[in-house]
């Protein structure tokens, strides 16, 4: 009988460590890139940037307003832009930021500090919308590029 409660025990713990261990697993998983190294060296295929972002339902139009009022503005200035689409997922309080490059040179070769200068538009015009005083309150959950197949 005790050898029963023994063995019961053990399966019991084996069983709970693979359980944890696999929902670790399957909560981390993220994937961003949908192409092979190969596609990724074409510079003359579209290509698509891909931002995810945390915004609450509360902050959604301020999101919005703040895109409309910095990005927008820029981004149809950029030579080899083909347009961009704005999705919000309610579930997660997420968004997601699909932007169309005609290229992958013509999205690299715009420097980094025309980037960082409208994105400190972007984050000064949410602040103040948001009355957040401190950080972006907008920040970029994770990013990466996708490929049209």
């Amino acid at each position: 009988m005790l050898f029963v409660k023994l063995l019961r025990k053990k399966i019991f713990i084996v069983l709970t460590l693979f359980l944890s261990f696999l929902a670790l697993f399957l909560a981390n998983a993220q994937v961003v890139y949908a192409a092979n190294q190969v596609d990724m060296k074409n510079t003359d295929t579209t290509v698509i940037e891909y931002l995810r972002l945390k915004v609450s339902d509360q902050e959604r139009r301020a999101w919005l307003t703040a895109e409309k009022k910095s990005w927008e503005p820029w981004l149809k200035e950029q030579k080899g832009f083909l347009g961009r689409q704005l999705l919000w997922n309610p579930q997660k309080q997420e968004a997601i930021l699909l932007i169309s490059w005609a290229t992958r040179e013509d999205w690299k070769r715009i420097p980094q500090e025309e980037i960082d200068k409208i994105q400190k538009l972007f984050e000064e015009i949410a602040k103040d919308l948001t009355g957040e005083t401190l950080s972006n309150p907008f920040p970029i959950k994770a990013q990466g590029e996708l490929f049209p197949q």
